[in-house]
């Protein structure tokens, strides 16, 4: 079985953005112009809108037009939007906008605005739905026409794309299109980062993915436990700003996205709100203000997409096994029944696939773990002497000059071998990677002295170590 979430993104290395000019964070604001592609029997769908509104618990009704929620909706395009085309226009401040095809359409004048003022206009889908029950043929329909329609009204098609009411297919058609330098409909990092679709191969190229936010959102004013005022707001993007300008100065850096609609933060009570968390930002020396366009732009020259060599989680049977049946010496059916388990890209690391590996050789019987014991050769013993050891051992001896002893301290190594294998069952096993001849002399000195239940359990504990040892030098850490 193959797992295809991503649990493991950058991990602990994240990659330093390098924003322009040393930028601590990237911040980017929103507005998503929705109004006039909400659900609404007007325009052919089968109820009216129920989301994101100031009616409280609002549902939709079936086959009548909801006055009140359409008013609101024109608040957006008919005040909101020029309160927030002023703000951001008068603090220079760029804009990227989530236009929804027909609400575009819909809004000539609020076009020309944006345009005039330069701001980025992706697309926001054909219209502000529901796609969860769409069959994957529909959503590609109406996608490829959000495209056709935003170019006739726009004058060019849309570079970036957040659909937001997404099915699981919308971020894969969206990548197969090809045409987006862009795609926000994710939430899972603080970093863009490259999607390549877990193993369609050239099907579907490399999407680079810009995560988007729902949390520095201002549809929490109309979400349960959101926002009940501006200071609220205003509150938590400063607290999230202010940690990720502290991250940034400490060699880290994130991309800050503030998401806006203009029926809700539109209004006045609101939208002072958002001009202090303006003003504060721009009180800032190493902040980066950009389009989302940009921050693609950036990426792109700083980030290229880099494929890895070799996933694990995407490798047929035979070649996994090949790959990885001697990371545990001599026992390719540790790596015969990991790939059996639950494997995803978080088991395309080191660390990831030592942990699926070492599941396997842990829930093993006993018998079965000793075989794997005893499979390792002796330290500097006759097998080294004749070069028969596996390639990864002789490796490993030799870093730590077990391949260049003196006669001495190869008659001491050969004692203490036959001592603890007599006294144990089987060899003696160390990470060498991790020691040189003296401390190997020390360890080999204490040990024999231990228990066997006490040795054996070190000894496997040592297995796995060579394990991540020999997987560090395959796979990214």
């Amino acid at each position: 079985m193959r797992y295809p979430r991503d649990m493991r993104g950058y991990g602990r290395n994240a990659p330093d953005p390098r924003w322009p000019g040393g930028a601590h964070v990237a911040v980017q604001f929103v507005v998503n112009y929705e109004e006039g592609g909400e659900n609404c029997i007007l325009h052919g769908d089968a109820a009216s809108e129920a989301f994101l509104s100031e009616v409280v618990g609002a549902a939709p009704w079936p086959g009548k037009r909801h006055w009140n929620m359409e008013s609101i909706y024109e608040y957006g395009a008919r005040a909101g939007f020029w309160r927030l085309h002023r703000m951001f226009t008068q603090a220079e401040v760029p804009v990227t906008v989530y236009g929804v095809a027909t609400a575009l359409a819909r809004s000539p004048d609020q076009v020309a605005a944006m345009q005039e003022a330069g701001w980025e206009i992706a697309s926001h889908g054909l219209r502000w739905i529901d796609y969860r029950d769409h069959d994957e043929a529909a959503e590609r329909a109406d996608l490829e026409e959000a495209i056709r329609l935003h170019t006739e009204v726009v004058g060019e098609r849309p570079r970036g794309l957040y659909l937001g009411r997404t099915s699981v297919n919308s971020v894969r058609l969206a990548a197969a299109e090809g045409g987006f330098d862009w795609i926000s409909d994710t939430y899972d990092d603080d970093l863009p980062y490259w999607l390549d679709h877990d193993g369609h191969g050239n099907a579907i190229p490399p999407q680079l993915v810009i995560p988007y936010t729902l949390d520095a959102n201002d549809m929490r004013f109309a979400t349960a436990q959101g926002f009940n005022s501006g200071d609220q707001f205003y509150a938590y993007l400063k607290d999230a700003f202010d940690t990720l300008y502290e991250e940034g100065g400490s060699g880290g850096g994130g991309m800050m996205s503030i998401g806006l609609h203009c029926r809700l933060v539109g209004r006045p009570g609101r939208a002072a709100a958002l001009k202090r968390f303006i003003d504060y930002v721009k009180n800032h020396d190493k902040v980066w203000l950009p389009t989302r366009g940009e921050i693609a732009a950036h990426w792109r020259a700083h980030h290229p997409y880099a494929p890895q060599a070799f996933r694990p989680s995407r490798m047929g049977r035979d070649e996994f096994v090949q790959r990885f049946g001697g990371i545990f010496e001599h026992s390719p059916w540790i790596a015969e029944r990991a790939y059996e388990l639950e494997l995803g890209p978080a088991h395309d690391s080191a660390g990831g696939l030592h942990n699926a590996l070492a599941r396997v050789f842990r829930s093993a019987s006993e018998n079965e773990r000793l075989a794997v014991l005893t499979a390792h050769p002796d330290l500097a013993g006759k097998l080294a002497q004749a070069r028969r050891l596996t390639a990864e051992s002789s490796a490993e001896q030799a870093s730590a000059g077990l391949d260049a002893l003196t006669d001495a301290e190869r008659e001491t190594f050969t004692h203490l071998n036959t001592a603890y294998t007599q006294k144990f069952g089987f060899p003696f096993i160390i990470a060498v990677k991790d020691n040189t001849k003296a401390t190997i002399l020390d360890a080999f000195r204490t040990r024999i002295e231990n228990d066997r239940e006490t040795e054996f359990a070190t000894a496997c504990r040592q297995v796995e170590r060579i394990a991540r040892l020999r997987l560090d030098d395959l796979l990214p850490a």
